[in-house]
């Protein structure tokens, strides 16, 4: 195997590596990814671009011919694809994993390519590949034509917001460079891509492994008249340059404070152009002032444009925090607290509708629910599905409500203020990726209505603190039995209380709930809802359920001003819990007759520190709730 005498890199690299780096400093900079079915080429034609773009050095390119021999595919030739398939089980199966991004670069501009998965199992790794992209290569089979995956990969370029489709047509040596071919799959996928949305796109017929089309035109194919693949991407528009002419957006990040004297708000600008006296409004708060500064490291600005990052200081001393947007004065973006998105899920772990996920966008963070998915997209035929949930790589409609209003641009128009990822509070895991389509109306018509009869006036009227005391253990602990007891002694007491039961509530309210983990979550947010309302009528709220995950039972925490949740752990190991069995609940889940029972084949997850511990094995109820009632009284204890 013989390397190119003509291949040498760059010189300058090993003469003077600052006057290079200067050199690529001032080049604009295009994000682009590969996509396609699986050995379509896409690892091959990085590898090509890679190499006619002289970003190889002598070692690497040593390596890769050793590489060639030993694991390569193309005989005796140089296998490109083995500059980019960097896992292991990626070469020993010859397949993209893993996104893999490479630097390269041309005199005219310098690249970030992202080696995207064709299987449908890495959707998640594709989505996280394009979401930075300006331009997706669809990659096809010259030999196979437009297949299924061509098609996913084109719906979730399109759906990412990537505004520019290459449609490179590889391996055309092994159909003869025949015109005809190349022509039918661009008619082919133009009548889909036209069916998705997809406006225009270059098609290009090139063979990543033989070079033609990519670095300049081929003689073996004549017929074709534009440009080969390296021109193109030297000359497509950047959406970093369209961003300027919008309206000016500021996410900011850091609220930079060294001293008494200064006090500026850090980060980069989305979109539009800043200039220091320009009116300037702040979101979600509304107030507006005017830039005095615009300062960077270079020094105070005269202007500035989408793209950098700065720091801006305001006229007027206004609160603005980390996760605010500051934006035009007189173009604002929008703000709402409920949103119609598109949800790309990526956990392994399916959606719990209902349950409070931290939902990420731009430096801002708020607690947000997602509502049952109004339906999911299946991206190989574009149907829409009825679904309840959504799972791993699944693409749903849904409604997210974030208990704050944001900030925010449909994210067609605006990836920075519409795209966002949710966070699972618990495990921190990255589980989803969404992009919002627009706000819903009621969010903008529903205002909360102002009364005169406040919750502390009820509290006063009733002469007691609101509480809500929220039983949670196992079936067959005893909480009901202990919260019974519970409201019996403050009745007794004068006190005004009301016990929301499990299994009462089920009968009317939550009557439409089963018992899967997505229907629990609800079932406990609307029990918070209404055990909040209660409270702010000044009563004792008494909730006994099993309540199993930690995450609701936070959420319904974070509904009421501090110190008035009291959760009571109600703890009974599961051998004495399931020796009770008055219902004969766990006979039938052990027997296979009940599926979903908490303890058995669903998990509960106790309270890490509750406000009160009750050891059943230790207190009789009666005990219990007697030490419950001298905590709403004022003396108790919280463990016996």
């Amino acid at each position: 195997m013989a390397t190119s005498p003509a291949y040498t890199p760059d010189a300058l690299i090993a003469a003077d590596i600052d006057a290079y780096l200067a050199q690529h400093q001032r080049k604009s900079l295009l994000r682009f990814i590969t996509c396609g079915s699986v050995d379509d080429g896409k690892s091959t034609l990085i590898g090509r671009l890679l190499y006619d773009s002289k970003m190889i050095f002598e070692d690497q390119l040593a390596a890769l011919e050793s590489d060639s021999k030993r694991v390569g595919t193309q005989g005796q030739e140089i296998d490109f694809a083995l500059l980019v398939d960097g896992l292991a089980a990626e070469r020993e199966q010859g397949i993209t994993i893993d996104v893999a991004y490479r630097f390269f670069a041309t005199e005219k501009r310098k690249f970030i390519v992202a080696d995207t998965p064709g299987h449908e199992q890495y959707t998640r790794n594709m989505v996280t590949g394009a979401s930075t992209a300006d331009l997706a290569v669809i990659l096809i089979d010259a030999r196979k034509g437009v297949l299924t995956q061509t098609r996913r990969h084109s719906y979730l370029a399109h759906l990412i917001g990537i505004r520019h489709i290459v449609l490179a047509v590889n391996k055309m040596d092994l159909v003869g460079y025949d015109q005809a071919t190349f022509e039918t799959i661009v008619a082919d996928y133009a009548t889909f891509a036209e069916s998705i949305g997809i406006a225009g796109f270059t098609a290009i017929p090139l063979s990543g492994f033989k070079g033609d089309n990519i670095a300049a035109a081929s003689e073996n194919t004549p017929w074709y008249d534009g440009p080969a693949l390296i021109e193109h991407l030297e000359s497509v528009e950047l959406d970093s340059e369209t961003a300027a002419a919008r309206p000016f957006r500021l996410p900011v990040q850091w609220v930079n404070r060294p001293d008494l004297d200064f006090r500026g708000f850090a980060g980069l600008i989305a979109s539009g152009t800043i200039r220091p006296g320009d009116a300037v409004r702040v979101l979600p708060s509304g107030k507006t002032s005017r830039i005095a500064r615009i300062v960077s490291m270079d020094g105070d600005l005269a202007e500035a444009v989408a793209g950098q990052s700065v720091t801006l200081t305001l006229t007027d001393e206004i609160d603005c925090s980390r996760g605010d947007v500051i934006a035009a004065a007189d173009a604002p973006p929008q703000v709402a607290d409920q949103f119609r998105a598109t949800i790309v899920w990526m956990d392994g772990e399916p959606l719990l509708p209902g349950r409070a996920y931290w939902l990420k966008t731009g430096a801002g963070t708020v607690s947000a629910t997602v509502q049952p998915p109004r339906h999911a997209i299946d991206v190989n035929t574009l149907a829409e599905l009825s679904v309840k949930t959504l799972s791993l790589n699944d693409i749903g409609v849904a409604d997210v409500f974030t208990d704050r209003s944001i900030a925010f641009e449909p994210y067609a128009d605006n990836r920075d203020l519409g795209g966002f990822i949710l966070i699972d509070k618990i495990t921190n895991a990255t589980v989803a990726a969404g992009m919002i389509d627009y706000c819903l109306r009621r969010s903008q018509n529903v205002h909360w209505q102002s009364i005169d009869i406040t919750r502390e006036a009820h509290a006063a009227q009733k002469n007691q603190s609101p509480r809500v005391l929220w039983f949670t253990g196992l079936s067959g602990s005893g909480k009901s039995t202990i919260a019974n007891l519970v409201e019996k002694k403050l009745h007794a007491l004068g006190k005004h209380s009301f016990l929301l039961d499990g299994d009462n509530v089920r009968h009317g309210l939550n009557r439409d709930l089963g018992f899967t983990d997505a229907d629990r979550v609800e079932n406990v947010r609307r029990v918070g809802e209404v055990a909040k309302l209660m409270a702010d009528a000044g009563l004792i709220v008494l909730t006994a359920f099993i309540s199993p995950f930690r995450a609701e039972r936070d959420l319904a925490r974070s509904m009421l001003p501090t110190g008035e949740f009291v959760e009571v752990f109600v703890d009974t190991p599961l051998a004495v819990a399931e020796a009770r069995d008055v219902k004969g609940l766990y006979a039938k889940a052990r027997s296979g007759a009940l599926a979903n029972f908490t303890g058995i084949d669903s998990p509960y997850e106790p309270p890490l520190s509750p406000e009160i511990h009750v050891d059943t094995t230790r207190e009789t109820p009666e005990a219990a709730a007697e030490r419950i009632v001298e905590h709403v009284l004022g003396t108790w204890a919280p463990v016996l």
